[in-house]
């Protein structure tokens, strides 16, 4: 998420809860998270009660991103959620089969279905593309 608030960050919270509810551990990612005390409270509060992590992205230096909270790691996945996602979303399906089958002996098949990893300038290119970062011509990050 670009910002997380009062006015908005349970929303955002329980969207993460339900998008990572299969897997070990789930995150929610902002690049703007205000350090007002009371804010931070109110976010640590529902990542302990939930387990979701919270991640403070450094879009302009992503090495220096901080976790605000840990995510809980849970040992066991949920396969009964996983296969109700996979029935209803055949990219979700066809990424269970990738992973599944992954074997990195067989690059042509990791290549095509996994994104490619960018180099910093390729990410810098990215994030000025999608609108996160500015190009820097107008003196803004």
């Amino acid at each position: 998420k670009k910002y997380l608030d009062f006015g908005n960050y349970k929303e955002y919270f329980f969207q993460a809860v339900s998008n990572s509810s299969w897997a070990n551990e789930g995150y929610l990612v902002a690049l703007s998270v205000p350090q007002d005390g009371e804010f931070r409270e109110a976010l640590q509060k529902l990542s302990q009660s939930f387990g979701i992590g919270i991640i403070l992205l450094d879009a302009a230096n992503l090495s220096q991103s901080e976790i605000l909270s840990p995510a809980q790691y849970k040992k066991q996945m949920d396969y009964a959620v996983m296969y109700e996602l996979a029935e209803k979303n055949r990219d979700f399906s066809q990424f269970l089969t990738t992973i599944t089958e992954y074997d990195h002996k067989n690059p042509h098949r990791y290549l095509s279905e996994f994104d490619e990893v960018l180099d910093d300038d390729a990410m810098a290119k990215y994030l000025v593309t999608k609108g996160i970062l500015s190009d820097g011509k107008d003196g803004t990050i």
